[in-house]
């Protein structure tokens, strides 16, 4: 098993990332990828794909602000190397999804009014409650608002994209897989290195569980808000797909996600399988640092 000091080290991040599961990529995925067909052809399909992905963008840009920020608060040097190589891996998830923006057709003059229209406000202010903590320089509750909570939402969200898209869109599967595998380490060493630092600062722990409650409402009032509106695009990308498949591309298959099948789920079970498997996680993770997971309201 790997000791912090090589886990956290620059070295170990090329050796497991650009040198290792990015390497011969372009964007986070195959050189020369497209998207297909029935998504740019298709103009509701690409508006709820181009809505999709502004909210990775604001996901990331608000994990890029957080890792960066929390760098000048870590207590000691193998922490300030991994939130650097962090810091690359949240810029490098900002820059993939932004050019997914724009391989969708959004002109780069528009990128910024595009994100402002699609930017869920539930993620908004789920983002400015963590940067609110990492702008006191508070490295516990930054971290663990950062490395358990966002990453842990992030995780699980790009789990479930990734099984939906592997065999419609692989290019953007493809770019899914890359992410997934940073958001791992992440929220590895938010588990390993935070459970250490509050048993050393018990007294944060209210104030901890409170943002924790708060982010997580947050959370659930975004998917809710994402999937209530999705039946009518997602019934017409599932009929673009099946037209594409009859022309001789690719064929979809069923994909179950923890016990849904995600080819044939209504949006309401999509929205329900994938807060249950975040909430759980947290439960998970907040549990092995010593926090008590608080249950936010239902939105």
């Amino acid at each position: 098993m790997l000791d912090a000091r090589t886990a956290y080290s620059i070295q170990y991040w090329l050796e497991s990332c650009p040198q290792g599961y990015l390497l011969h990529t372009e964007f986070g995925h195959e050189r020369g990828a497209r998207e297909p067909g029935f998504v740019l052809e298709n103009p509701v399909v690409r508006e709820e794909a181009i809505g999709t992905t502004v909210q990775l963008v604001v996901g990331e840009r608000a994990a890029l602000a957080a890792s960066s920020g929390l760098i000048n608060a870590a207590p000691d040097a193998a922490s300030k190397a991994f939130l650097a190589t962090q810091t690359l891996d949240e810029a490098r998830h900002v820059e993939i999804f932004t050019q997914r923006l724009f391989d969708l057709g959004v002109k780069r003059d528009e990128l910024e009014s595009t994100i402002a229209h699609h930017a869920n406000p539930h993620l908004v202010r789920f983002a400015e409650i963590l940067l609110e903590k990492v702008d006191k320089k508070d490295f516990v509750a930054g971290v663990v608002g950062q490395n358990i909570v966002l990453e842990g939402l992030a995780f699980s969200t790009f789990e479930m994209m990734q099984a939906a898209n592997r065999d419609t869109n692989p290019k953007f599967a493809r770019t899914l897989s890359g992410t997934i595998a940073d958001e791992r380490r992440h929220v590895g060493f938010g588990e390993n290195r935070i459970g250490s630092l509050l048993r050393e600062q018990p007294g944060k722990k209210p104030e901890i569980e409170r943002m924790q409650k708060d982010m997580a409402y947050h959370m659930l009032a975004t998917l809710a808000d994402r999937f209530r509106g999705q039946s009518a695009a997602m019934q017409e990308a599932r009929r673009a797909i099946e037209e594409q498949a009859s022309h001789g591309g690719p064929t979809p298959r069923s994909h179950v996600w923890h016990g849904t099948d995600l080819s044939k789920a209504e949006p309401r079970e999509m929205e329900a399988v994938l807060a249950e498997t975040v909430l759980k996680e947290f439960k998970t993770r907040l549990a092995r640092i010593g926090l008590d997971y608080q249950s936010p309201e239902r939105p």
